[in-house]
Order: C-alpha cells, then structure tokens, then sequence
C-alpha cells in the first residue's frame, strides 16, 4: 500500500484512544461460499463502553499487556492469538514500520460475546499507529489492511458510529449517528465459539440461506424504521442449544412489550454470535428475573453519536 501523501509524523510517541465495543442491529448470513466464509449483511452501531489502548512506538522490543477482572481476561489465549497484537504485526509488515512497540490494554469490554472487544482492540492499535507512523496511510487504505483481521475490525478502525456493511466486514458504507439510545447488555461466562455458530447455522433445515436484501437507507434513519429491520440470524440456532440465551431474549422482548410508549422501536438481540443478549430502548431495560444458578452481569450504556478520538503524547 502507498502512503498517503501530504501527512507528516505527529509529534509525540504515544497514542491513546478508546475500542468502542459494537453491536449488530440486524445481521443476516448470507450464502456459504466456495472458501467456507460466509457473505454478510448487517448494520453496525458503536456503543459507549469501550477498552482503553496506550500504544508506544519507540521502545525495545515488543509487548502487550492486558489489565480487567478475571471474567473479562478469561479466554483471552496466547499474546500471538490477540487480535491487538496481530494488528501491530499486520500494520509493522504492510509499511514497514515500527518495529517495536508497547501495547497496553485495560479490558471493560467482555471476552467472547459478540460485542467485538477483541476486534475494536485490533482497530483501535491501527488507528493509534497510523496517527503515529511517519507516512500515515489514507483511511481506505487502513480498512484494507484491517479487513483480513476479522469481519468486525474493518468497521472498528473506521471512524464511524454506525455503518452499513457487507461481505466480510470490509464492504461499508457510513450513516449518520441515531440519536443515543441506552443499551443493557445481559453478559453470561461464557462465550458461543463463533465457528460453531456457522457451523450450526449452515447444518440447519430451518434456516434458508439468504439472498442480500435491497435496503432503503431512509429505513436507517430513525429508530423506529431500524427496528422493523432487526434480526439476528445466529438466534435461531444458539439460542436452543443454551437455554440462558433464550430465557433472557425472552425476557427482554417480554419488558419492551409491556411497555407500549417504546415497545415499538425497541430492539432485543443476540449480540455477534453470542452470547452476550442486548436490548435499545429510550431508557434501561429493568433488571430482569435470573434463573437459579445462572450466572449473568448487567452492563448499562449507550449508543454512542461519535468515535473516540486517537490523542498522542510524548
């Protein structure tokens, strides 16, 4: 890739920024192909939770080091595995440079449950060491070497709040921001391994393979007209096979009926693959009844209207 031309190297060695989780207000899987990778259609929106990223370029040698409470940190595997470090490695091989850096990571986002953490991480490192590198690429070009990264990591490394997007994740289109909306996310200790999910979903006989959908982009553009469009593909299969998933959909979809002043532009879905649940609404959803022995932690935020901003220090 060629760099972008008339940007100089910002002055300082140190970027920080906030990895915005995200959630999928609808999301349709579309037919297998030859590969084994799967075709998507679906609409990306940022929440305010995020992880905080320190990048330092400049030190010797290289390391990545992760901070958050043991539920978060479970699941998150060897330093080569993550996605943060593997986007250093991916931006360090396709410029060029740097050749050594310090990533540092305090996880708010949960591990494993569909809200993008480890690819908002992978997005947030590329955006710090573009503003740090001394021929900056152009934001297509930094999409481009962060679609390879996972479908969710292009999106998470652009700077836009909500987003239409296609194929892998790397096909996007920007939308303005809805308005703010509150969010709480029924997180679980565990996660659904995203590979089993596809694989359920392509084995299944009440799930027809789909065809991409002729969107109108004015549908996107209120409440109210997203929540005609929810859906989330990956329900009909995880959602039998974990009980908890399906109880807490339920429930959700149950309170947002009830109340009739917002029931008609709220949203209740699975997030990603799981098994994190989340529900939109004008105000947060009430706590609901969790069964007996099941382990679960509300998480209360918003959608966010904007995408923190990277700032570097010396």
């Amino acid at each position: 890739m060629s760099a972008a031309a008339g940007r100089d190297r910002p002055s300082g060695t140190t970027a920080r920024t906030m990895a915005q989780a995200k959630v999928n207000l609808f999301l349709r899987v579309l037919a297998r192909e030859a590969d084994g990778y799967h075709q998507l259609e679906t609409l990306f929106c940022r929440l305010e939770l995020g992880d905080d990223v320190t990048v330092r370029v400049g030190t010797r040698g290289r390391s990545l080091d992760c901070t958050g409470d043991a539920l978060q940190l479970e699941g998150l595997g060897p330093v080569e595995r993550n996605l943060a470090w593997r986007a250093a490695v991916r931006y360090a091989e396709v410029t060029g440079w740097p050749n050594d850096w310090d990533i540092e990571i305090a996880k708010r986002i949960p591990v494993g449950g569909g809200l993008g953490g480890g690819s908002a991480d992978a997005g947030a490192v590329l955006r710090c060491l573009n503003r740090l590198a001394p021929s900056p690429l152009s934001d297509a070009e930094l999409v481009a070497l962060a679609a390879p990264l996972g479908a969710d990591v292009p999106f998470l490394t652009t700077g836009d709040p909500l987003a239409l997007g296609w194929g892998r994740g790397e096909r996007l289109l920007a939308l303005p921001p809805l308005p703010s909306r509150a969010v709480t996310l029924v997180c679980f200790p565990f996660g659904v391994p995203t590979p089993d999910a596809y694989r359920w979903l392509d084995g299944s006989k009440t799930v027809a393979p789909r065809e991409a959908s002729r969107l109108s982009i004015d549908a996107l553009t209120t409440w109210g007209g997203v929540a005609r469009l929810a859906h989330n593909d990956f329900e009909a299969v995880v959602a039998p096979r974990y009980p908890e998933i399906g109880r807490a959909l339920d429930a959700l979809r149950t309170g947002s009926a009830r109340d009739r002043d917002h029931s008609a532009d709220a949203i209740t879905l699975l997030a990603g693959s799981g098994a994190t649940v989340f529900a939109v609404s004008s105000a947060p959803a009430e706590a609901m009844i969790v069964p007996h022995g099941t382990s679960v932690r509300f998480v209360h935020t918003r959608t966010a209207s904007r995408v923190v901003a990277v700032e570097v220090s010396d």
